[in-house]
C-alpha cells in the first residue's frame, strides 16, 4: 500500500489487499498493531508470526484470520515466502456471511487458523488474484468490487476450508524466553516495571533480552511496554469516565503529561480528542501503525 492512501494511525476506507514474496533476508521495519482486521494468506512456503504473547508458524495452505488490536510481527525463517494480506472491517462483510462462519460474529473475535485444501488452492489463489487486480486498478468501483470479492473470499473459505486450532509453534529457547518477557509485560504492565525486572523474568541479561526481543518483535522491549499501556489507556478511554490523569496512573505512566505527549504519537491526538471521537461515532478503535508484513 503506498504512502499516499495510508497514513500513521489512520483509518482504512475500504477492503486493501497486498501480496508479496519474501525472503529470509527480508525484515521488517516494525510492529503492527491495527484495528481492523487482517486476513494472511500464505500461498507458498511459511512465515512465523509473534502475536500478543505467543508465537505461530503459518504454513502454505493456511490463512491467519487477526483480528483488530492485536500486536503481531511475522518474520521469514523458513525460506522464500509469499504472502497475501486481506484488511477489512467486519462492517464490510454481509451479516449473511458472518453467519455462515463458525460461531457466527463470535469467530471475528478470535484470532483464526484455516486452512485450504490442496485441492482447492489453485482456485483460491485466483480469487485472491482478482482482488490484488482490482486493489492497482484503484478506481470509483473498486471500493464496491473488492467488497463483493471479500464477500465471495469468506464464502469461499466457509464451503471449503477447514478450521484448525491455533497451536503455539514449537521454538527455541531464545524466543521462549523472549515470549515470557512478554508475558510478564502484559500481566505487570499497571506496575512500575524497569527493565532489570522484565530481563529476571525471561532469565536473559538485560542487554541480551534488548537484543533478541527486537529480532522477534520487530520493536524495543521498553517500546512493547508502553504500547501495552497505550492499549489499555485507550479501552479505558472509550469504555469508561474516569479522568486521563487516573486512566494514566491506572495504566502505569507515572506522569500524565509523558502519557498524554506518546499518547498522541501513537495515536495522532490527544487522549480527550480520542474519547471525543469514539464516543461521538459510537466506533471501536479502527487506526494503523503499520501495514504490510
Amino acid at each position: 500500500m503506498s504512502a499516499k492512501k495510508r497514513t500513521t494511525m489512520g483509518d482504512i476506507k475500504r477492503v486493501h489487499v497486498d501480496r508479496r514474496l519474501r525472503d529470509p533476508n527480508y525484515f521488517m521495519a516494525t510492529h503492527h498493531y491495527h484495528p481492523y482486521y487482517e486476513l494472511c494468506c500464505v500461498e507458498q512456503g511459511a512465515c512465523r508470526f509473534m502475536i500478543e504473547n505467543t508465537m505461530l508458524d503459518v504454513h502454505e495452505g493456511d490463512c491467519l484470520l487477526i483480528p483488530p488490536q492485536l500486536f503481531h510481527y511475522t518474520r521469514y525463517l523458513f525460506g522464500p515466502c509469499r504472502r497475501c494480506g486481506v484488511y477489512f472491517r467486519l462492517s464490510y462483510l454481509d451479516a449473511r456471511v458472518i453467519a455462515m462462519m463458525p460461531g457466527d460474529a463470535g469467530f471475528f473475535s478470535r484470532l483464526q487458523l484455516l486452512h485450504v485444501p490442496r485441492e482447492q488452492r489453485e482456485a483460491f489463489s485466483a480469487l485472491l488474484s482478482r482482488m490484488c487486480d482490482e486493489e492497482a486498478i484503484d478506481d470509483s468501483r473498486t471500493e464496491l468490487s473488492l467488497s463483493l470479492l471479500l464477500q465471495e473470499l469468506f464464502l469461499f473459505c466457509s464451503r471449503t476450508c477447514s478450521f484448525l486450532p491455533v497451536t503455539p509453534a514449537d521454538i527455541q529457547t531464545t524466543d521462549r524466553q523472549v515470549l515470557e518477557a512478554a508475558r510478564f509485560i502484559n500481566e505487570n504492565f499497571r506496575q512500575q516495571l524497569s527493565s532489570a525486572q522484565i530481563a529476571a523474568a525471561a532469565g536473559f541479561s538485560q542487554n541480551y533480552l534488548s537484543r533478541k526481543f527486537r529480532e522477534a518483535a520487530g520493536i524495543g522491549v521498553h517500546e512493547y511496554l508502553v504500547i501495552v499501556r497505550l492499549r489499555s489507556a485507550a479501552l479505558e478511554l472509550e469504555s469508561t469516565g474516569r479522568s486521563v490523569t487516573e486512566i494514566a496512573t491506572r495504566c502505569g505512566f507515572s506522569d500524565s503529561n509523558y502519557f498524554k505527549d506518546v499518547f498522541r504519537k501513537y495515536y495522532g491526538m490527544t487522549p480527550r480528542d480520542y474519547r471525543k471521537k469514539k464516543k461521538g461515532s459510537g466506533e471501536t478503535q479502527e487506526s494503523v501503525t503499520a501495514y504490510g508484513n
